[in-house]
């Protein structure tokens, strides 16, 4: 899935649809692949360990931007950070394991439901790594977001929903977030391909070894599903960034939240999946938080811009 704090410009106006209809279609592509994608990783997981399919998953992105690599290789990894690069190709390799992991074992729409926390994440994130200055309406948010895991997992209940997929997901989303706060530092003085280029070749590099220890050769049908994935994640990710390019990403970004809904119909028309009522609650709790967040932080970066500020220090 495409990094959501990602600075994109918006395409320019064009005949046919309006910019905020092709984005909604863009963006609900986005949603339905991401479906697909961990529909097709909760079915071969029985078979095909997390480590095993992020080799493939991480793979299949190379193979896709190889040709733009192989144009001018030194200029497509030029940097003058290569240890930020590195941990954050790191941090999200670990993610995208734990992340398949949470998927293989537990319901698709509460697996997706906990993903959206990593914009919960952010908030402290952003104030100790990037000293950006939070104030109390991002802060109780936040609180209200974590508020709402508790509400999903219900812990110490009878079901008591906290277990090693739950945590497992967590830690996915906490480091999926310390690679959007190296992304919002990096692009400062780098174009986005490059941290692209890092963190596809670095990211089968840091998967291989993971995969190895659960290695087995997959049958040819197996291989061309697991192929498949790999494809179908890249596309959804250039669905999210076209989605996000057509129009205003504050408006583009609550569409991304219909993915909910399509993972809980797939968990229940494809695996018996029947989303719990305290699961749909704490869901609503967190969505709505993390979607305040990302409205105040495009409040306050337009605001600055207004003003005339380059880089702004969010404090609201």
């Amino acid at each position: 899935m495409a990094d959501p704090a990602m600075t994109l410009t918006p395409d320019p106006p064009r005949a046919g649809l309006s910019p905020g209809l092709r984005g909604a279609l863009w963006m609900l592509l986005s949603a339905v692949t991401f479906t697909a994608m961990t529909t097709l990783i909760k079915f071969l997981g029985k078979d095909y360990p997390a480590p095993l399919q992020a080799f493939y998953r991480q793979a299949a992105g190379l193979i896709v931007l190889a040709p733009w690599i192989l144009r001018h290789p030194v200029r497509a990894f030029a940097t003058t950070r290569p240890g930020i690069l590195i941990f954050r190709a790191g941090a999200g390799t670990v993610g995208l394991m734990l992340q398949f992991y949470a998927f293989q074992k537990i319901p698709l729409a509460e697996a997706n439901a906990l993903s959206f926390t990593r914009t919960l994440w952010l908030v402290p994130l952003a104030a100790f790594m990037l000293r950006e200055k939070m104030g109390p309406n991002r802060i109780g948010a936040a609180v209200a977001g974590f508020a709402g895991v508790l509400i999903m997992l219900h812990p110490g209940g009878k079901d008591g929903g906290i277990g090693a997929p739950q945590l497992c997901m967590l830690a996915s989303s906490l480091l999926f977030a310390f690679t959007v706060t190296g992304m919002k530092a990096l692009t400062r003085d780098h174009p986005p391909s490059t941290l692209l280029y890092w963190s596809a070749a670095l990211g089968v590099v840091f998967a291989l070894p993971l995969a190895l220890f659960t290695w087995r050769w997959p049958t040819p049908g197996d291989l061309g599903l697991l192929c498949l994935m790999g494809v179908i994640a890249t596309v959804n990710q250039a669905c999210y960034i076209k989605g996000m390019q057509a129009a205003d990403a504050a408006a583009m970004a609550p569409i991304d939240y219909t993915r909910l809904v399509f993972s809980a119909a797939a968990g229940f028309f494809l695996f018996g999946e029947v989303p719990q009522g305290l699961t749909l609650i704490g869901a609503g709790v967190v969505i709505a938080s993390t979607l305040y967040i990302t409205w105040r932080e495009h409040e306050l970066v337009e605001r600055a811009r207004r003003l005339g500020q380059q880089d702004p220090i969010i404090s609201g």
